[in-house]
């Protein structure tokens, strides 16, 4: 796979690389978004950890939005991140960061016993830590189905290279989830499963050139 995830990483060359906060205007309204880590490199580039899109129609800038607003409930991404941040300093608060308090159920037996001041400081680590560290490229995609299904193929593709591993220092190796450790990648589903076929690899290479974005 070692092929394919190169052309990934040369691929993302082609687009504008944004930084958190971004500018909504400047991505597309609809696509799929490659984020990369301070410190990580793989195939002589930037590498990528981490692979996402959006399930609402024309809601790609407002998906981006939540990785950096203080939420860990509306983004599976900072909830992993904190979860690294609490397991590498041995954090006991990272038993009630795992708890998701989107429901009313669930805030009616587990609210009371999550100190809030606490959880608010976890959010801020989270919030600074992608600021400071991660950037992102995006290109659009506008099906939803054909989104999906091209997402979870780079997300394989990625999860597939050998050559493609995370250095020694990522903060991701501290995370309790084993598929984070060891794929290098902020994710848990969707990995080492069916990789980009050919004709894939041929619209992506097709589509860069029209949409790729200077300055």
């Amino acid at each position: 796979m070692s092929d394919a995830c190169r052309f990934i990483h040369d691929l993302a060359g082609n687009f504008k690389r944004h930084k958190f906060p971004f500018e909504p205007q400047r991505i597309p309204e609809s696509g799929i978004y490659l984020l990369f880590e301070a410190g990580e490199t793989a195939h002589g580039t930037d590498r990528i950890v981490h692979v996402g899109t959006h399930s609402g129609e024309r809601r790609l800038g407002p998906r981006l939005r939540e990785h950096e607003r203080p939420n860990k409930d509306r983004s599976i991404l900072r909830k992993n991140i904190g979860r690294a941040l609490l397991r590498e300093s041995n954090d006991p608060f990272l038993e009630k960061w795992k708890l998701d308090l989107t429901s009313r159920e669930a805030k009616r037996k587990y609210g009371r016993s999550v100190d809030s001041k606490r959880q608010r400081a976890v959010e801020e680590a989270v919030t600074d830590r992608i600021r400071r560290t991660f950037s992102f490229v995006a290109f659009p995609a506008e099906d939803k189905d054909a989104r999906f299904e091209l997402k979870s193929r780079i997300i394989s593709t990625l999860s597939l290279c050998d050559g493609c591993r995370p250095s020694e220092q990522w903060l991701g190796r501290s995370s309790p989830k084993s598929k984070i450790r060891e794929s290098g990648l902020w994710l848990t589903q969707g990995l080492r499963k069916e990789p980009l076929s050919e004709d894939e690899i041929s619209y992506l290479r097709a589509m860069a050139p029209r949409t790729a974005r200077g300055g």
